[in-house]
């Protein structure tokens, strides 16, 4: 989709389509979007700050004088614009305003949802993950989809990206983040782990163990890195009944590799040296040339607990399906790709990132496309949220009920 805003940003320009499509589910209004972006300056992160927390603010304010529907409605948005506000803030994990819009953020989105939407806590290691159960009507048994977001999303934001269309379609949803995510990172200090069969293993531990739920039909939804951690988890996890990549990844790494001069071997050499003074040169050179690798090295080593750029590289190379891990998946899979993604597309001489976990993927397996003509083409269809969760619950269903 070409840029309506931030046209030599393509980082600001993707998180603004982001809060766009979350329209759909009531989660932003398109004239508070356009009004608050026209107060941003491009690559600016304290503008970008200023102006979703005081569009924040104002609704936030306004829910506490309103009446219940309304305040729910001002709340919902208002979580959403929060977390925006904090987004890019990550280069300084120590900056109070960090934890000021997360806290009123999550505190917002528990004030909008109704006794459908239960906050949990999942026994994880000697802590807790926390998360949401959103529950179907109805006293039978039933499917439940398992969701997580990725390398930079909230167990919150999944409310939008299928959680809220689960009950309509008579299916039980479970939100949560893993560590490295929001809540894990924010109360608990959780940075990323790639072995994430780990993190999914006692969250289907508790989701088995919920009234209502059947254990025959679970899945599980991995959105943005989440398509390649929740791979990862269904090559290990013998208890799903079918996998879901939005969209897929194969290796995560690549999003940065490839745009660097150098192989994937070369690199594992060299961030993993004592010392590489020429590689440090070229990472700080690629930020300040590339706002979406600026952007990813300071979120990086945010959530994988990374003192500098190239150890930041160094851990997120193993994030991948390689070495036979993709071909262990035995669960049917549904692999999402954007034809247009700003992170994981290919080009005329390689394969996207989708294209790669659907050919060694040797199980049941199924490509579903989203296109410009559908709105749908930027990375995890966030221009069209609706569109995407219906047409992967429709391929749910049918998986589930054969």
């Amino acid at each position: 989709m070409k840029p309506l805003l931030f046209e030599d940003d393509a980082q600001f320009w993707f998180e603004t389509l982001r809060v766009f499509g979350h329209a759909a589910y009531g989660g932003a209004d398109f004239g508070e979007v356009v009004t608050t972006a026209s107060r941003i300056t491009a690559g600016d992160y304290d503008s970008w700050h200023d102006a979703w927390l005081a569009t924040a603010d104002r609704l936030a304010a306004e829910a506490r004088r309103s009446r219940p529907v309304t305040a729910r409605e001002l709340n919902m948005r208002a979580s959403t614009y929060y977390r925006c506000a904090e987004f890019f803030l990550h280069g300084n994990p120590a900056d109070p305003r960090i934890a000021n819009a997360y806290d009123r953020s999550v505190e917002c989105f528990r004030s909008a949802t109704d006794e459908s939407v239960q906050p949990v806590e999942i026994p994880y290691e000697d802590t807790v993950l926390r998360g949401y159960f959103y529950r179907a009507p109805g006293t039978e048994s039933k499917p439940l989809l398992v969701m997580h977001n990725g390398f930079d999303g909230a167990a919150e934001e999944m409310h939008f990206f299928g959680a809220a269309a689960a009950a309509e379609r008579g299916c039980h949803a479970l939100t949560f983040d893993g560590p490295g995510q929001p809540s894990a990172i924010h109360r608990g200090g959780l940075v990323f782990r790639p072995d994430w069969e780990n993190v999914v293993g006692p969250v289907l531990d508790f989701a088995v163990a919920q009234p209502g739920v059947d254990p025959d039909r679970i899945a599980l939804l991995g959105l943005s890195l989440g398509g390649m951690l929740a791979p990862r988890a269904a090559a290990y996890e013998p208890r799903l009944a079918a996998v879901i990549a939005v969209d897929g990844v194969y290796d995560a790494a690549a999003a940065i590799t490839s745009m660097l001069p150098f192989s994937r071997e070369e690199l594992l050499r060299r961030t993993r040296a004592d010392s590489d003074p020429d590689l440090d040169a070229i990472f700080t050179r690629a930020r300040s040339q590339n706002p979406t690798i600026r952007w990813a090295m300071d979120h990086g080593r945010y959530v994988v607990g990374a003192g500098s750029d190239r150890e930041f590289v160094a851990k997120y190379l193993d994030y991948h399906l390689r070495d036979g891990v993709a071909e262990r998946i035995s669960c049917p899979a549904l692999v999402c790709a954007a034809a247009d993604d700003l992170f994981f597309a290919g080009d005329e001489k390689t394969k996207g990132q989708p294209e790669l976990l659907y050919e060694h993927l040797t199980g049941p397996k199924t490509m579903m496309s989203f296109t410009a003509e559908e709105g749908a083409d930027a990375h995890c269809h966030v221009g069209a949220q609706r569109l995407a969760a219906g047409r992967i619950y429709d391929w749910l269903e049918a998986t589930l009920a054969s």
